[in-house]
């Protein structure tokens, strides 16, 4: 199913260009030219991701993503401009954008960090399950057969995020991208310690998560 996006752009000749590359994607593109028609159509829509650029006609792209986040609206945002000094980024951040391009940006990038955001926002399935592993996203709480494992929220994480992902390989930039928004504190060697406690854990799941050298994980049944 094609991903929904609303982008909101007033530069013509960026915003078709953009609507083609996504639409090549896969992806659904509702394009809007400026702040007014934005802070409107998303007052009813829910788009998996929304892409806004800041400087906009009529309001600027900080008022309509400060009155999306006053709504109380949870839909993920990614900020385009044009202005790269520290104090815009931050002011972003802080009215609740949830990833920031810089223009110009290369479209590959874009993709990325589209689906990097769609995918750390989807909901969950409230139960996934592997061999004799299974983990409850509701309560959070993770059993091997009848017993409870004690998880650290990252190890949950981690996790939660293989299964979600069983039978691929997954990155260990993959990982974090999935449960660290803006890389956080979570390192490429945090992932691999989280990796190596996980297994320990694991004992009697019927499942392995094997490292697939130059690549990343795989959780598997054993």
């Amino acid at each position: 199913m094609p991903l929904p996006l609303l982008l909101v752009e007033d530069d013509t000749v960026l915003a078709d260009g953009l609507v083609r590359t996504l639409h090549a994607q896969d992806m659904q593109v509702e394009l809007v030219r400026d702040g007014v028609a934005a802070d409107a159509r998303l007052q009813g829509a829910q788009p998996a991701v929304l892409i806004l650029d800041i400087g906009l006609p009529g309001i600027d792209g900080f008022e309509v993503l400060r009155r999306l986040r006053a709504r109380g609206a949870a839909t993920p945002v990614l900020l385009l401009t044009a202005r790269d000094a520290v104090e815009d980024r931050v002011r972003g951040l802080e009215t609740g954008a949830d990833d920031y391009l810089v223009k110009p940006f290369a479209s590959a990038e874009l993709v990325a960090r589209i689906r990097a955001l769609a995918r750390r926002f989807a909901p969950p399935p409230a139960h996934l399950g592997l061999a004799h592993l299974s983990l409850d996203s509701a309560t959070r709480r993770a059993r091997v057969g009848e017993r409870v494992l004690d998880l650290s929220a990252r190890e949950w994480g981690v996790l939660e995020y293989l299964l979600q992902q069983a039978g691929r390989v997954v990155s260990k930039q993959q990982i974090i991208d999935a449960i660290a928004p803006w890389g956080d504190d979570l390192t490429l060697n945090a992932v691999e310690v989280y990796v190596s406690r996980l297994r320990l854990k694991l004992d009697g799941a019927g499942v392995a998560i094997r490292t697939i050298r130059g690549f990343g994980y795989l959780l598997e049944a054993a």
